[in-house]
């Protein structure tokens, strides 16, 4: 007989775990199978991880600027092996955690790979395989939180040696001395910050004509200002051709706007070129389940086109961000029990950089919005306006609002500088809530924070900014 459950969540990561811990508290009886380590990708390989690296070239950054400071801070230097420890531990810290908060809620564990075997009105079925072992699981309801993994460049396959994805990038046995980073959205340009920071030679390419191109037009070009400040190359508009490996480094041909290849010699390659939704091999074909270019097709409660079989996070499509597949995973699991949720959108989810300077944004950027056909105003208000960002010694960035100029509505907002992805969630609580200009600007804001800029740029795109 198969194990019973009323839902089974096929992966642990941000958007499988946090589905599996509301279904409980929902009265559920849940499973949930990992193939790897409960917490998925972003506890172990992605979000949590890289934070560690990039706190430790942070801090590392300081240590070097130290007479900026009045501080005295000779014989700076870094043991490699230490920073990843620390990095690995954090990781296996949250793991840990995840581990409690399974058992705390009563959900069953089933280490293994998933595949999908029934689906329909009486149930799914779903066996789990771990060596010899194959366990054969049931319930009412199944969720794909699968996640997805890094993509590969069709005439360069990542080997961990020379030629890195993210995960490779995390667990260095070397410092690269030269490094390329193929790609600049979030991903390629952490890694170019961090890698930069530890002193190697870094050069970001990128195919579209700026950098983080999601972003406002305004922070890409700010952000390409400030790296290539911070001694980043920075080459957009170009495309890498071809990439030789051998025992000593890599040599990529990189083809610039100017239509010209030029070949150049490097230690190590990154590739942050996008992802793929791990949808392979779950059962999809066999069951009808739709998808598109490998991702799953849902509707705004997680429902695919098989009764009884949903999906949530990076396997549906964008935003590739672990916060829409927590959230997009409680709507789903509310819905199933009855709750009336209301639908998943993805009007309001922020985006988050965690380089130095860091970037964060939510809504349209001033361009999507005119596009709209909206009439716009703009605020926009500099870090060196601000005194805390003086004290702290991080005067470069700033904030950006984008308002509808009929209603009020705050359409966009978008942030460079120091602390920022701590700063956005105020704009996105006040979207979630439809908030107005007027309500932003009757808003008290404690003094001296860096927060009082958000203030101040609603201000600007009305007129009446104080402190410029």
């Amino acid at each position: 007989m198969a194990d019973q459950y009323d839902l089974i969540v096929l992966g642990s990561g941000p958007g499988g775990y946090v589905s599996a811990i509301r279904a409980s508290q929902l009265g559920m009886k849940v499973a949930i199978v990992e193939r790897e380590r409960l917490g998925g990708i972003c506890l172990n390989w992605g979000c949590i991880p890289t934070k560690a690296l990039l706190r430790t070239s942070e801090v590392y950054h300081y240590m070097t600027h130290a007479a900026d400071y009045g501080l005295k801070a000779d014989n700076i230097g870094f043991d490699l092996g230490k920073i990843v420890e620390r990095s690995r531990k954090v990781a296996g810290q949250l793991n840990a955690g995840v581990k409690g908060l399974m058992k705390k809620h009563k959900i069953a564990v089933h280490e293994g790979v998933g595949k999908l075997t029934g689906a329909g009105k009486n149930g799914g079925k779903l066996t789990v395989t771990q060596g010899d072992k194959t366990t054969e699981l049931s319930a009412k309801h199944i969720m794909i939180a699968t996640g997805a993994r890094a993509r590969d460049l069709p005439f360069a396959k990542a080997d961990g040696k020379r030629i890195w994805t993210y995960r490779h990038a995390m667990v260095p046995e070397v410092m690269p001395t030269k490094l390329l980073v193929i790609g600049s959205g979030a991903i390629g340009i952490e890694f170019a910050s961090f890698y930069n920071d530890m002193a190697a030679e870094v050069t970001v390419v990128e195919m579209l004509p700026r950098i983080l191109p999601v972003e406002d037009e305004e922070v890409s070009t700010f952000m390409e200002k400030r790296l290539t400040k911070e001694g980043i190359r920075i080459v957009t508009g170009a495309g890498v051709e071809k990439i030789d490996t051998s025992a000593s480094g890599v040599k990529a041909t990189i083809k610039g706007k100017d239509g010209k290849s030029v070949t150049e010699d490097y230690s190590h390659v990154i590739v942050a070129i996008g992802i793929v939704p791990n949808t392979e091999n779950l059962g999809l074909e066999q069951l009808g389940v739709t998808t598109e270019r490998g991702q799953i097709k849902v509707d705004g409660y997680g429902r695919t086109n098989v009764e009884g079989v949903y999906a949530i996070g990076d396997v549906t499509g964008a935003p590739w961000l672990a916060h829409k597949a927590s959230h997009e995973g409680i709507v789903c699991v509310e819905a199933i029990a009855g709750k009336k949720p209301h639908p998943f959108e993805t009007w309001n989810i922020p985006g988050c950089t965690y380089s130095r300077p860091q970037v964060a944004s939510v809504g349209l950027t001033e361009a999507k919005a005119k596009e709209s056909g909206r009439d716009v105003k703009v605020g926009k208000f500099p870090f060196i306006g601000n005194g805390k960002a003086i004290a702290l010694g991080e005067a470069d960035g700033f904030v950006k609002t984008v308002f509808d100029a009929k209603t009020g509505e705050l359409l966009g907002a978008h942030m460079v500088g120091a602390e920022v992805t701590e700063l956005i969630q105020g704009y996105v609580i006040a979207r979630q809530l439809e908030t107005t200009e007027a309500e932003l600007q009757e808003t008290v804001f404690a003094h001296p924070t860096l927060s009082e800029m958000m203030h101040e740029s609603v201000l600007a795109a009305y007129g009446r900014p104080i402190h410029i």
